[in-house]
């Protein structure tokens, strides 16, 4: 194995092969999760007209008065009528505000008056009130020409709901990644088959494929493959023709049974590193053929999810326009935790929010072989190499999960 190095080192390295995909329209409705490639302006302002903040009677400012009721406009419905002194309007929240009033009077700041029954036709008594109260303004929320949504956001609920309100039916997303998963080892038994002797479930196809869904990614092509050379190759030649980015977990180290690299090589791929001074996840290897981005990621299920989320997920975020680096911050740790001396540890956390910011607490045991150190877990916190410990206290960097 080449010099090891640093997980800095080894992440730089592969947000340089990264080279952006390109874009295409996106309904509203499919549009979730998608990253925007566009700057989004407003060609309305919105609302795009007066509109009433409460249900009640839209009136001229003015001190206590008996009204007449002239009309009612509904949401969507403006009121054939105009107010003037001396009348009122009855009027729905969401309606649009009648010409001549400038105030709306809460309903149940009123009181009806015989004969009628204030809705139409009939008198309503209501109080002293200032022009503006109740009322929405045209443009209060978003201006015409405003841009409310960039270039490079992540779109949740809101910024469709906005999207929506100024009247786009889609949007310019980055197009979503293409990712093939490879899972080596004549050991993995599906779930739901029977343990054959030295056999094991296969967990990391679908702890791998859900990270690569959470990442805004599209998983074209899923294979376990068995640890044979030239199954091997053929699997890495099928994923190349159909993938941006190409995952392979296991098969990647220097043993007898490990055919990826030598695949690998004679496949043309273009090593960029192949070892990271990380603990889990050491045996990692990453290259390049043309466009396409190649991972070898360790077998040990924790040593596939934390690399993928170290060195893939920050790929994937880029190649879609998004910040790599968006999920990263500090976090106080609640308890020490001991230093490996040769090594960067990633420590699966927990975290509360508290005053001064996240404080964090491990999972429990942390080897690269028990799962379900990622239960739970929120974070990774990087633990530097070293001797001793990281007290209890100490604020250290953490990635977001």
């Amino acid at each position: 194995m080449a010099r090891l190095i640093s997980i800095d080192e080894a992440r730089s390295r592969v947000l340089e092969s990264v080279r952006p995909l390109g874009t295409e329209e996106v309904g509203l409705d499919a549009a979730l999760g998608r990253v925007l490639a566009e700057d989004v302006t407003s060609a309305i302002p919105v609302p795009p007209f007066d509109s009433s903040a409460m249900d009640g009677y839209a009136v001229a400012a003015g001190p206590a008065a008996e009204l007449e009721v002239v009309g009612e406009p509904r949401a969507g419905h403006p009121a054939p009528v105009a107010v003037r002194r001396g009348t009122a309007v009855r009027i729905s929240t969401g309606a649009a505000v009648p010409d001549g009033a400038d105030a709306v009077v809460p309903v149940e700041r009123t009181e009806p008056i015989q004969p009628g029954n204030a809705s139409q036709n009939g008198l309503v008594r209501v109080p002293a009130i200032a022009a503006g109260e109740n009322v929405r303004y045209a443009g209060e929320d978003v201006r015409a020409g405003d841009v409310v949504l960039h270039t490079g956001e992540i779109l949740g609920p809101a910024e469709l709901g906005v999207a929506a309100s100024v009247g786009r039916p889609t949007l310019t997303c980055a197009r979503r990644p293409r990712v093939a998963l490879l899972v080596t080892g004549d050991e993995l038994t599906e779930p739901g088959e029977g343990l054959r002797p030295g056999g094991i479930y296969s967990s990391n196809r679908f702890a791998l494929a859900a990270q690569i869904e959470r990442a805004g990614a599209r998983l074209v092509l899923g294979e376990s493959v068995p640890d044979d050379a030239t199954g091997t190759r053929a699997a890495l030649t099928r994923a190349l023709d159909v993938a941006d980015v190409v995952i392979v977990s296991g098969g990647v180290s220097v043993g007898p049974h490990d055919h990826v690299k030598g695949a690998l090589g004679e496949l043309g791929i273009e090593e960029r590193f192949w070892g990271v001074s990380l603990r889990p996840g050491k045996p990692v290897w990453f290259g390049v053929r043309e466009r396409a981005l190649v991972y070898g990621l360790p077998g040990n299920p924790v040593s596939a999810m934390v690399t993928f989320q170290l060195f893939v997920r920050s790929a994937l975020a880029r190649l879609q326009g998004a910040d790599p680096s968006a999920a990263r911050g500090e976090a106080v740790l609640d308890e020490a935790v001991p230093r490996n001396p040769r090594r960067e540890e990633a420590v699966r956390v927990r975290l509360r929010a508290d005053r001064d910011g996240w404080h964090a607490t491990t999972t429990g045991e942390q080897g690269s072989h028990m799962l379900t150190s990622m239960l739970h877990a929120d974070a990774l916190a990087f633990v530097g190499a070293g001797g001793g410990q990281v007290a209890a206290g100490e604020r250290v960097e953490i990635e977001l999960l």
